[in-house]
């Protein structure tokens, strides 16, 4: 019999925090017998565990992560991957020593194109971020060879067909006030490859430029290029509440 302890949790809540999936996708793993307590399985729903408890799941042990949030500058010419067999530079070589924590950048930003990343080891919430699903927007300065027509900003907002699929974008406007058009601001919820690189390409223009300013909601305000801070207790309950109340805006 487990005696009570103040810093027990439940085991569903364990399994998400350590970072394997979330809650509700814990407690199929409970109910399957794929978890084990101190050599046992256990499929009780609303099991409790202390931190003197081996949890393990598919024979390997896991452990409560301390998350942490963190949103990076990416400069040019860095991939966004953990490691590249070509021994390209990747957006690991800056973060590598940001933390103890093993964090992952949500989503990606293509080689060429630079901007805000964030990086964390709360997979639940990367989950929700980076899936269709939560429609969550992001926001691009994009630089382009000529100057945009107005016909054609209209048709961002309108939409168009792609090789795959119907495309279109939450709002587009021309930069610095409205003055320069070859510079033009676009906010989306797609998470298509090279979605608006591939935007204005069917539209005839070269994008010279990408730059990613915000990422739902959070900003790469005052953070350099190839620096990186962490994120601030408000803006991490931001991302959260952003997530959460994606999926019900669905269409």
């Amino acid at each position: 019999m487990k005696t009570k302890n103040t810093y027990e949790v439940r085991l569903n809540k364990f399994i998400a925090d350590a970072g394997i999936c979330s809650r509700r996708e814990a407690d199929k793993l409970i109910a399957n017998g794929e978890i084990s307590v101190n050599g046992k399985v256990v499929k009780e729903m609303g099991f409790k565990v202390s931190p003197k408890d081996m949890v393990k799941y598919k024979g390997k042990p896991l452990s409560r992560q301390r998350f942490k949030y963190f949103i990076l500058n990416k400069p040019k010419d860095y991939i966004t991957t953990a490691s590249d067999p070509e021994g390209r530079k990747t957006v690991m070589d800056i973060m590598d020593k940001a933390c103890s924590e093993r964090i992952y950048p949500v989503g990606r930003l293509d080689r060429n194109t630079t901007g805000l990343l964030l990086f964390t080891n709360d997979g639940q919430l990367a989950k929700r971020l980076t899936h269709p699903s939560y429609n969550v927007q992001k926001t691009y300065m994009v630089e382009l060879d000529k100057g945009v027509s107005d016909k054609d900003l209209e048709l961002l907002l309108k939409g168009f067909e792609l090789e795959d699929g119907y495309t279109k974008v939450d709002k587009a406007e021309f930069g610095r006030n409205g003055n320069n058009k070859k510079v033009v601001l676009v906010t989306l919820h797609s998470g298509k490859n090279r979605i608006v690189r591939r935007m204005f390409e069917h539209l005839g223009y070269e994008v010279k430029k990408l730059d990613r300013t915000a990422f739902a909601g959070i900003k790469k305000d005052q953070v350099t290029r190839g620096k990186f801070r962490e994120l601030t207790k408000k803006e991490i309950g931001f991302l959260k509440m952003v997530s959460k109340q994606g999926k019900s805006t669905k269409k």
